[in-house]
């Protein structure tokens, strides 16, 4: 009898102990107990851009996102290759850098799937002075720097048409190249090179038509510097990118609400003064 009282008093306090031991518990709204909330876990965002605005853009986004326990990572990429199969491949989230017909275009050529969940910003493509200070002053045969993958070379051309220094077949779109023109009546000729290259080669040839990322790079203003430039209703709007299926991604969703916030659009219209262009 005196053996099964000692093992019923250290069960008794072996179980009181157990209880002493378990969770820490902090007092609920009603008087009670309730055990304490694990603190969040941070989620890392991998964002591949091109460095102007791009990535400019996309550190206005960083604080929005910490508070919300995201970490936005920016990782910036000189090309307009790269940071799509990244994203195809999985070693970035997402990107932003290009519009929807390039990113069309992309996919048609690469076999990738890669989708468009938002629209940015527009960036007006412009035409800038080289060794002939205005289009008045082009002389026959005079030199000019396209860039050479196939929507931005169209557009460029396009921009050209409309100041008309050329004109396009009619049904030659947003995939013209120079063997679509028809009309030359200064004979231009046109030296196709990679987008990032053309702001390189601006003293050599007498003007060139740049993508407004790369003319900021280049210290060009498209607004104030360039010789022509789009109208503010162009198609081409900047997208932000993820592989199909990662559409509904939490921290994807809380990354466009960030780009599409006041915040970013005041950003952009401070900080661009018209050579960037919200278009949300």
């Amino acid at each position: 009898m005196k053996k099964l009282l000692t093992l019923a008093l250290a069960l008794v306090l072996c179980l009181s102990l157990a209880a002493c031991g378990g969770n820490t518990a902090t007092p609920d709204s009603t008087g009670g107990e309730t055990p304490d909330a694990a603190p969040a876990e941070t989620v890392t965002l991998n964002v591949a851009a091109s460095p102007t605005p791009h990535a400019e853009i996309l550190e206005q986004c960083v604080p929005i996102l910490a508070e919300q326990g995201i970490d936005l990572q920016v990782h910036e990429y000189g090309d307009y290759v790269i940071p799509n199969t990244a994203v195809e491949e999985g070693d970035e989230d997402a990107n932003y850098f290009q519009h929807v017909p390039y990113l069309d275009n992309f996919n048609a050529e690469n076999g990738t799937h890669l989708v468009s969940v938002a629209g940015v910003h527009i960036e007006p493509m412009a035409i800038y002075a080289g060794k002939t200070a205005s289009l008045d002053a082009l002389a026959d045969g005079a030199s000019v720097a396209v860039p050479n993958d196939v929507t931005n070379e169209a557009r460029a051309l396009l921009l050209l048409e409309s100041q008309g220094l050329i004109k396009l077949r009619d049904d030659a779109g947003l995939e013209a190249t120079p063997n679509d023109i028809v009309e030359n009546p200064k004979n231009l000729t046109f030296n196709e090179l990679e987008a990032a290259m053309v702001p390189t080669v601006l003293s050599e040839v007498d003007i060139a038509v740049i993508n407004s990322n790369y003319a900021m790079q280049a210290d060009l203003n498209p607004v104030e510097d360039s010789l022509a430039i789009e109208s503010s209703d162009s198609p081409y709007v900047n997208v932000l990118v993820v592989k199909e299926g990662n559409e509904d991604n939490a921290a994807v969703k809380a990354l466009i609400e960030a780009l599409h916030s006041d915040t970013v659009r005041d950003f952009i219209s401070e900080k661009y003064d018209g050579a960037v262009v919200p278009a949300f």
